[in-house]
């Protein structure tokens, strides 16, 4: 009947044990810090349409064409009226 309560005191005392040392009394125990990897978020770049130019076009009946541009770039405006020039052969009336 000792020896069972012997081992029953021994068992007790070496599961309390998980084998991990205390920390000293003075200082608290320090975390590991954990390691972050921050990466930049990608941001896909999206293709612009080129800007929007309206035409108005007109033939009146000697077959010669006239147009109304408008835009919000007049850059673009400007390529459109030189591309219905080379293209129609016909000039803008103002």
């Amino acid at each position: 009947m000792m020896r069972l309560f012997i081992i029953c005191i021994v068992l007790a005392i070496l599961s309390a044990c998980d084998g991990k040392p205390s920390p000293p009394q003075g200082k608290p125990e320090v975390l590991p810090v954990p390691k972050v990897i921050v990466e930049k978020e990608r941001v896909e770049k999206e293709e612009l349409l080129p800007p929007e130019v309206k035409i108005k076009l007109k033939r009146d009946g000697k077959d010669n064409y006239s147009w109304e541009l408008s835009g919000s770039e007049v850059e673009q405006i400007l390529k459109v009226n030189e591309t219905l020039r080379k293209n129609l052969g016909g000039e803008q009336k103002k």
